[in-house]
């Protein structure tokens, strides 16, 4: 669905995108990480053709964006951080209105009314726009990008400034999107990227440094083994030094407050190492009670550290070149 090609996009001396190339498949979710500054909304507005490139093609649908930007953004829905909204229209009218924009072909009424079913905003159909909360505007802006059924839709940042249950409900409508559509996610909520996406692509400072699925990147970065033990019976700091002791182990931490009797540690070992067993018998030695202790591996957020912190490149982002 989108093939980009040695992308760059240049303002001076500066590279905001540094020569990137990746694909996304029809169907898949993908999320787009990145640090503010790194290149995302960039990428994004290139994509979406609101900005040229400097260097380099981006296609969808095998339709080149440069040189084809209106049949492009015909297959594109896109909905910015701010959705463009009309505060005095209705939900209809404006829906009706980028009907209109967006020359759509569709019988007018059967489509959209299956759009407001979709994002489940019939029953505000005829109120204004600037009387809705920000829940039921951010589904508003949803249901304009789906106008003309296009197989992209692109969001950014489509739960920010929502509640939790709000949120939920962006999420799985986005599953269900996701469904007929591919979809291309950009968010700062890493938890987002984690419920939602099936793979992600981090940019850093114009360059890819990851594109991967979820599931497997976690996998890679993994160097080394993580658990979680929940202990009592002494002070944090005895406990905390005897776990220190134990073979193969690298690294101990206290990761909350006292809970009850007990104390949370995060003990981390030398990679594929397993100490549940003599923590186990560590605790019977000491006559502490052991109230948990399980693996624990590398969550979203820590993934995007060490790829911040360390600039860990995949395979498929290996021939990326810095310009000179």
């Amino acid at each position: 669905m989108i093939r980009v090609e040695h992308l760059s996009k240049r303002y001076g001396n500066r590279y905001a995108l540094d020569d990137v190339s990746f694909e996304i498949g029809e169907g898949e979710i993908v999320g787009l990480l990145g640090a503010n500054g790194a290149g995302k909304s960039t990428t994004m507005n290139i994509l979406t053709g609101y900005l040229s490139a400097t260097e380099g093609e981006v296609y969808v649908g095998g339709v080149s964006v440069l040189d084809d930007p209106t049949a492009a953004k015909r297959k594109i829905g896109y909905l910015p951080e701010q959705p463009p909204l009309y505060f005095d229209m209705t939900v209809k009218e404006y829906l009706d209105f980028v009907y209109e924009l967006k020359g759509c072909s569709f019988p007018r009424e059967a489509h959209l009314s299956e759009i407001m079913n979709v994002v489940k905003i019939a029953d505000v159909r005829d109120r204004l726009i600037g009387h809705l909360s920000k829940g039921y505007r951010q589904r508003v802006g949803i249901a304009s990008a789906l106008v003309g059924d296009p197989p992209l839709l692109i969001f950014d940042e489509p739960t920010v400034g929502l509640d939790p249950k709000q949120i939920i409900e962006v999420r799985n409508l986005l599953r269900t999107l996701g469904k007929k559509h591919t979809v291309v996610l950009s968010t700062h909520i890493l938890s987002e990227v984690q419920a939602v996406c099936e793979r992600i692509v981090v940019i850093k400072e114009g360059h890819i440094v990851a594109n991967e699925r979820t599931e497997d990147i976690t996998r890679r970065l993994e160097t080394e083994s993580r658990f979680r033990a929940k202990i009592a019976g002494a002070t944090a700091g005895e406990i905390k030094e005897a776990l220190r002791q134990i073979r193969d182990v690298t690294r101990v931490e206290q990761t909350g407050a006292r809970d009850g009797e007990s104390y949370p540690f995060t003990v981390e070992t030398k990679s594929g190492a397993d100490v549940r067993r003599a923590i186990f018998n560590l605790c019977v030695s000491k006559g502490w009670v052991l109230y948990g202790l399980e693996r624990r591996g590398l969550d979203l957020e820590d993934v995007f550290v060490r790829l911040m912190d360390a600039g860990v490149e995949a395979t498929d982002a290996k021939d990326t070149k810095k310009k000179r």
